[in-house]
Formats: C-alpha cells, structure tokens, sequence
C-alpha cells in the first residue's frame, strides 16, 4: 500500500483550494477569487482501501510576512514543507513563470516535486507546452503536468504521478475518515468564504470568525459565530444598513453549512470590534492560529 503526505504549494491565487478540492472530489477548502483566502493548513485524505491513501495539505499562499497573522500563516507552510513526502508546486499558467521558477527554486525541497501548471482552461494550447517545458527542466521538477483544477481536467493523470512517486507503508488514518479537523473549523471557514464574496475587498482581510455554540440536536443544529473586525467603520460595513448585509451573509452562509453538515441549522451571527487583532498573539490562538 502506498502512503504519505503530499503538501500543495505556491503563490496566492495559483488554485491551490480549488485544485484540494478536485483531488479529493469533495469541498473542503473554501476558494475566492481574492489572494489569500487560505490562512490555515487543511488535511484532507484520499483513501483507497489496500491501494492508497494519500494526505493531501491545502496551504497559504507564500507570501512576504506584515503582521503575525501572516507570520502564523507562513508557520504552517514551514511545517507542510518538513513533513511532506512529495511536493505540488502549483503555478497559474498566465502568471510570470521566472517568478514562480525562484520562489520554488527558494524552497530548497528535499522530497520529489511535480509542477502543477493550473488553469489550462485560461490559456492557448502552445503556451500551456511552454509552460510545461519551462519547468520540466528545472532540478527541482520530476515531472511537469497541466491541469485545470477548476473544469478537474489533467487530475487522473496528476494522481497516477502522485502515486508513482509515493513510499509504500501503512494508513495514518481510517479509511473512512476526509480530514483530521472538526466541523466547527469548516463552518467558521464557510462564514469567511461568504465575507469575501460579499464585501469589498479590504473588509475580508480584516475579519475573523470564532464559532461561539455549536449544539447538535436530532433535528437542528444550533450555531452562534462571532465575527471579529478591527474598527467600528468594517463593523457597520458588516451589518449594512439597518442590518441589511448581515442578514444576507447568514442567509447564503447557512444555505452553504447545511449542506456540509447535512442537517437543518439555526445560525446567529455577532459583529465584535477587537484593534489590532491580527498583530495580537493572544487573540490569534483563542481565533485558532
């Protein structure tokens, strides 16, 4: 049986998310069009009983670090990069190759990599060849594959590639089992998702969201979420006017986390306004980073 950690990498907005999603065939990282959606590692297994199983990790975009919150983020991408037993070096066909070839280059990979050459679907079939052949010659690089994680094109042949480069050895987890993290992660996580499809683009970046209740009944499952700004101005940006855009976010926000929990939920939302917390170590962890 083949077995291990295969950690996806690259820069914000490459399709990281989305293309955890396409391998595992199931939703579990949320995915905006806006750079640096993903704040924390996301596990998730894809298991085939006495073949496989591979433990895919979603991680932050790389970025140059400004506030702990990003240093916490980068944290996570260190620790994918030290136990991962192959590497995705994912690249957005249309970005600057050159650019990519030294952030991957900088990553020092003491494992085999495979360059994931995403969004095929943007992009002229002479160029995508380019790209290919681009990277297919850097040390660093076993193979070159292009995919389009978003239309799932190119993702067999990325798992067969995974495989052959994958040691044999035991499960870590059960075969059932599609993450090692808890529901309420993935509800705080599909609050965030609506924030950034809802709101102008710096309002997200300041947000967080602290799951205050989470009471599962036989028929109904009771949900009470902070969500955390850093000034009173994103706070009345949040609720809208007499309450109008808070009440859109939870109502497209609950359509989304009654489907991932498959039951019916009551959700109530609160807007709670702590300065800097993204500079504020204390407020990070009790937040989970």
């Amino acid at each position: 049986m083949k077995t291990g950690f295969v950690n996806i990498f690259g820069k914000p907005n490459a399709g990281k998310s989305t293309l955890l999603n396409a391998l595992l065939g199931e939703k579990l990282a949320i995915v905006s069009p806006k750079v640096q959606t993903t704040r924390h590692r996301i596990k998730g297994f894809l298991t085939e009983a006495g073949k496989y199983q591979i433990v895919f990790s979603d991680t932050p975009g790389i970025i140059d670090p400004k506030y702990k919150l990003q240093q916490h983020m980068m944290q996570s991408v260190k620790n994918a990069l030290e136990d991962a037993d192959v590497a995705l070096l994912l690249v957005d066909v249309n970005d600057n190759w050159e650019e990519n070839n030294e952030l991957f280059d900088s990553l020092k990979l003491k494992v085999p990599a495979l360059v994931v050459i995403n969004k095929t679907d943007e992009a002229k079939p002479e160029k995508i060849k380019e790209a290919e052949f681009f990277f297919a010659e850097k040390s660093y690089c076993k193979k070159a594959i292009a995919i389009s994680a978003l239309r799932q094109s190119g993702i067999k042949e990325l798992r067969d590639a995974i495989l052959d480069l994958l040691p044999e050895g035991e499960p870590f987890f059960n075969e059932d089992d599609l993450t090692d993290l808890p529901e309420k992660f993935f509800v705080a996580e599909l609050i965030r998702e609506k924030i950034y499809f809802l709101y102008q683009d710096e309002i997200p970046y300041h947000t967080a969201v602290l799951i205050n209740e989470f009471k599962e009944k036989s028929t109904l499952t009771k949900i009470q979420a902070d969500i955390i700004v850093q000034r009173e101005s994103q706070k009345a940006i949040l609720l809208g006017e007499g309450g109008k855009m808070i009440k859109k976010l939870g109502t497209i926000a609950r359509e989304d986390i009654e489907k991932f929990l498959q039951q019916k939920i009551f959700l109530q939302l609160f807007v709670k306004v702590r300065p800097k917390w993204r500079d504020n170590e204390l407020q990070l962890k009790e937040y989970g980073y």
